[in-house]
């Protein structure tokens, strides 16, 4: 008959799997449930689905590493902004910009308009998305952000400034973009 002994250093060994691939599992289950935040952080900083799939790779990794570091104060959702934001612009300056580089305001900012045809809408997010990539990395970050509908609080919160000063660079951040977007006006 085969006897299993269950000394203490079995138990803890035990004990340990057990909460790593709980980890695990809660990781994993978080990143599928907002992928799609890291996927807007990749489309706003890269060009080439190569450079997007890097990214995604390296922001992913950064999350796993600082994983234990989430202390839930803040919402999943803004840590990951934040983890992800960092790594991209961090990714950027490292390899000296070798990564190359909807609406707003009830969507007439940008002249997105709900009557507009699709194709018509296709081609002003396009140009959005051109004119995006050419603000610095914190007015990107501030635009994405925006985009997504957070207020203000949240935003400064996620990039680690002020709400005034949020404010006042999404202001400054708006007005490039329609210099860009309608240089005719």
């Amino acid at each position: 008959m085969l006897k299993i002994v269950t000394t203490p250093l079995f138990l803890f060994t035990h004990t340990v799997v057990a909460i790593v691939k709980s980890k695990e599992s809660e990781f994993t289950h978080l990143i599928e449930t907002n992928q799609g935040i890291i996927h807007k952080v990749c489309r706003i900083y890269c060009d080439t689905p190569e450079a997007h799939e890097d990214l995604f790779q390296e922001i992913v990794l950064q999350l796993w590493k600082s994983f234990d570091s989430f202390k839930g104060e803040s919402k999943f959702s803004t840590w990951m902004y934040r983890v992800g934001l960092n790594t991209a612009i961090t990714l950027i300056r490292k390899k000296d910009k070798s990564i190359n580089t909807t609406s707003m305001d009830n969507g007439n900012f940008f002249n997105l308009r709900a009557n507009d045809s699709d194709e018509e809408h296709e081609e002003k997010l396009k140009l959005l998305y051109i004119c995006v990539k050419k603000l610095n990395d914190v007015e990107r970050a501030l635009v994405l952000l925006y985009l997504e509908d957070l207020p203000y609080k949240e935003i400064a919160e996620t990039l680690g400034i002020s709400e005034v000063n949020a404010r006042v660079k999404m202001n400054r951040a708006k007005t490039k973009l329609k210099e860009m977007m309608n240089p005719d006006s």
